[in-house]
């Protein structure tokens, strides 16, 4: 008895995997493989150490996830580089999906296709070192008192009513280069950007710049979101989408996003 059912429970698993196999069978540029594209150079925290076949950093860890979720074992994941501007270009594509941190926006969707969203943006808090070491924390009191400064083209401000609240109104500038040179020059204490805009001008803009905390994505009424891109009409969209939505339900994509965009930034989660 015992030996029929665990014959059982492999022909059965063996037809699942032929099942998640098949939904990608013929549709990838290459029979059997999974080619995914990234940006050459990749950086921290997306992929680690410009290695992108370690698994190492978040969008790394989901090509992979996704491509098991799909029946592709990692040796069936081959990586190759692009730049983000000839990414987004309408053409064919030496790529199955492209993770490269693109926005979803209706523009881009009118000549490439877009997966379902793997990543909403959390919003974090750019400041210096200069208003940490004055005692500002990654809590919403202490955010209050603080001098902030915001674009005002953007969605910025209203975020920052919804979110914080200061004490005191933003003072508003004509672009975020402005908002920088801003705390750069000492006028403002703080600003609020997308965590990958933000990770990426407390380290290369901003002299000093830390980064306080960040704020979930769900405390945002319109997060940034992004896809897999993919060729426009690529038949692949549809078993990237269901691969994205398991892993969401799942929770394993959060738990991806827990390790290397909370963790491994060291950027603490604002409650």
């Amino acid at each position: 008895m015992k030996t029929l059912c665990t014959t059982a429970l492999l022909v059965a698993l063996a037809g699942a995997a032929t099942a998640q196999n098949d939904c990608a069978a013929g549709k990838t540029l290459s029979d059997g493989v999974l080619t995914v594209a990234t940006g050459n150079p990749a950086y921290y925290p997306w992929v680690m150490d410009d290695a992108p076949a370690s698994k190492q950093g978040f969008e790394a860890a989901v090509a992979y996830a996704v491509a098991n979720e799909m029946g592709f074992a990692d040796d069936q994941v081959t990586w190759v580089r692009t730049s983000f501007d000839q990414s987004i270009q309408p053409g064919a594509k030496n790529f199955d999906v492209n993770l490269q941190q693109f926005s979803i926006t209706p523009e881009r969707e009118e000549v490439v296709d877009f997966s379902l969203p793997y990543y909403s943006s959390a919003m974090a808090v750019l400041t210096t070192q200069k208003v940490v070491e004055a005692g500002a924390t990654a809590d919403v009191a202490s955010l209050k008192g603080l001098i902030w400064g915001a674009d005002a083209n953007t969605t910025a401000v209203p975020m920052l009513t919804d979110l914080i609240g200061p004490d005191r109104d933003p003072l508003l500038y004509g672009d975020n280069v402005d908002v920088t040179a801003a705390m750069q020059a000492g006028q403002i204490d703080a600003a609020l950007f997308d965590l990958p805009t933000a990770l990426y001008l407390s380290a290369v803009v901003v002299e000093g710049g830390v980064l306080l905390g960040q704020f979930p994505a769900d405390r945002s009424e319109n997060p940034d979101q992004f896809g897999m891109l993919m060729e426009d009409g690529n038949p692949l969209k549809e078993c990237v989408d269901a691969a994205i939505t398991a892993l969401t339900e799942s929770g394993r994509l959060a738990e991806i996003e827990a390790e290397w965009l909370q963790d491994a930034t060291s950027v603490p989660v604002i409650e």
